[in-house]
């Protein structure tokens, strides 16, 4: 396919195209970019998210379900939002219809019960994807997958064959996704979709990064992981590449030299991929005229927004924050938003000043793709660092439960819990728990925890209220027993749990960090305070592309100030990050 701009991913693309990357990096917007620019060019797209916290609503204009919806304003374009819940729902539904006739109320009523946590949703949502790869959608020229930050995008990619396998070698089941049967059905779906993945014909891998260190570096871990998966259709976009106008601003000077050194460090892995770059912009990508012209196939003016720079110049720094969390003497932090707003240098900056007003913390992160390490660059008396680790955390979690449930088993009988346990769905029951200890040591310290982005986080947050419904269910109070406190208990308790929402001035993470607020308030946990990072305002450049979108960052903050917060921070955007504990501690200072 010929174009009239020069991108190489739209010449001859195949059916099925994956964009996964780095919070933060531009997947949604180069998504729906190249799913304009081949609707425009005659093909019909459709458009697909998996990622649990979706934002291509806000992007494209319009309300989208989890059924195709046509695009306005444009001819072959549909998009959709794979529905966790809805997915779910459903699915309990074809499990609970494949029951003998004569099962009992009760037996469907244990059935559902085995199929309300955290794992069936995620096993739901799948399902769905599985689909959309087995040619059950042959109207569609090209299927383009825009898809969660980059942990919990492996995660999915990796369970076509983590099913498939365990399918293969388990006559029995994972209990907690019912009968057996419900996934027999499925195995077929699940070896198409692994076909699909595979073909390099058939489907490519976009790794969307921007020329920045640790992004470049993510999409390099990224890359090794997928050909583990024997994924290795891979192709490399730069998106955000930022040429300055003029030499005599140092911001710009200081922003155009930190991407071109990052380019220059890129790692060898990368080098071979076929690689396309994209310019930084100086407005949003909201829209479809915007999104037309993230290429240049299309002139876009972004009109400046109406914005009082007083108020966006006069919050209060990091520093303040960290005051009014140490007077408090102990508690759980826990740091959350929107992929690639910087959560895990603003955890990190928190933990490390609490550090220096004299308490001990422990910094952990829920982040499959975890950079505390990476951030920190070193130790630092008082902190202890870890993160929670799928892989040893099941392990932890399957010995646990052949000690406790298979001691008194025979031979055959642990050799069918151990099968029974190789259920990816058992990763997710053990990073839960994981997560509940670490909660519970904020009794008697600082604990400050990395959240994963935002949507895995919620998936996080289902587990914990599945738990205490559970729990508060199962653990009617006893004369004379003591207090049942569940993690999501502690989690509601405002003198426990301190929520730190962190966004960019930017519409699309404000927008997410508000809708991640609404869902923390039907949970009855209210956010502590916002961080604003990366902000502009106080730079005084003249650039051009900087100054526009510097514009356009004043109205967030107000935004912010105005209607989402009243306990809002600001962090300075930074010409150098802020790695190293001597650099957090400057912004922590």
């Amino acid at each position: 396919m010929s174009t009239p701009y020069p991108l190489g991913i739209l010449d001859h693309p195949p059916r099925y195209l994956f964009f996964t990357g780095k919070g933060g990096v531009g997947k949604t917007s180069i998504a729906c970019a190249v799913a304009l620019a081949l609707a425009d060019a005659g093909r019909s797209v459709l458009l697909v998210s998996t990622d649990p916290a979706s934002n291509l609503d806000e992007m494209l204009g319009v309300k989208l379900g989890d059924h195709p919806t046509s695009v306005p304003s444009t001819l072959g374009l549909s998009a959709m939002n794979i529905d966790p819940e809805k997915a779910a729902e459903a699915y309990r539904h074809r499990v609970i219809g494949q029951m003998p006739d004569g099962a009992s109320a009760t037996e469907r009523a244990e059935v559902r019960e085995q199929l309300s946590g955290a794992c069936t949703t995620e096993i739901a949502a799948f399902d769905e994807f599985v689909g959309l790869l087995a040619d059950e959608l042959p109207a569609y020229d090209h299927v383009i997958f825009d898809t969660a930050p980059t942990g919990h995008t492996l995660r999915l990619l990796s369970l076509p064959k983590a099913w498939t396998g365990f399918l293969a070698d388990n006559d029995r089941g994972a209990s907690c996704l019912g009968p057996h049967s419900g996934l027999q059905m499925q195995e077929q779906r699940f070896r198409a979709a692994l076909a699909a993945l595979s073909d390099s014909r058939r489907t490519t891998i976009v790794l969307v990064t921007r020329p920045d260190r640790s992004a470049i570096a993510e999409a390099a871990r990224t890359s090794t992981e997928l050909r583990a998966l024997g994924l290795s259709n891979q192709r490399l976009i730069i998106n955000g590449v930022f040429k300055a106008a003029t030499a005599n601003d140092p911001i710009a000077a200081a922003l155009e030299q930190a991407g071109q050194q990052a380019l220059r460090d890129m790692p060898d892995l990368l080098r071979p991929l076929p690689r396309d770059a994209v310019p930084l912009r100086s407005f949003d990508m909201v829209g479809l005229d915007a999104l037309r012209a993230l290429f240049g196939q299309a002139n876009f003016d972004a009109p400046l927004p109406a914005a009082s720079p007083p108020q966006a110049l006069g919050l209060p720094r990091l520093d303040r924050l960290i005051d009014d969390l140490s007077a408090r003497g102990r508690g759980l932090v826990m740091v959350m938003g929107k992929g690639g707003v910087g959560k895990t240098t603003i955890a990190a900056a928190i933990a490390s000043g609490l550090v220096r007003r004299g308490h001990q913390v422990h910094l952990s992160t829920t982040d499959p793709a975890a950079h505390l390490s990476m951030t920190l660059a070193g130790e630092l008396p008082g902190l202890r660092v870890d993160r929670i680790d799928p892989k040893a955390e099941t392990e932890r979690y399957v010995e646990k439960i052949m000690t406790t449930r298979g001691h008194d088993l025979d031979e055959e009988g642990r050799a069918l819990l151990r099968e029974d346990l190789r259920s990816p769905c058992t990763e997710e029951v053990a990073v839960f728990h994981a997560f509940s200890r670490i909660v519970a040591e904020a009794r008697s310290a600082f604990v400050v925890l990395d959240t994963a982005p935002t949507g895995h986080t919620l998936l996080l947050m289902d587990a914990t209220g599945a738990y205490h419904r559970q729990m508060t269910r199962d653990l009617s109070p006893q004369p004379g027993a003591g207090r049942v406190v569940t993690p999501l208990m502690r989690l509601q308790d405002p003198g426990y749990t301190h929520v730190i929402l962190v966004t960019l001035p930017e519409t699309t993470p404000v927008s997410e960090a508000a809708a991640l607020q609404d869902d923390l308030r039907r949970a009855r946990i209210e956010p502590y305070a916002w961080v604003i990072n990366r902000s502009l305002a106080a730079t005084g450049t003249t650039d051009p592309v900087l100054r526009q979108r510097l514009a356009g960052e004043r109205a967030q903050i107000d935004r912010v100030c105005n209607g989402l917060s009243s306990n809002v921070f600001v962090v300075p955007w930074q010409a150098v990050a802020p790695v190293g504990t001597a650099a957090l501690a400057g912004l922590a200072a």
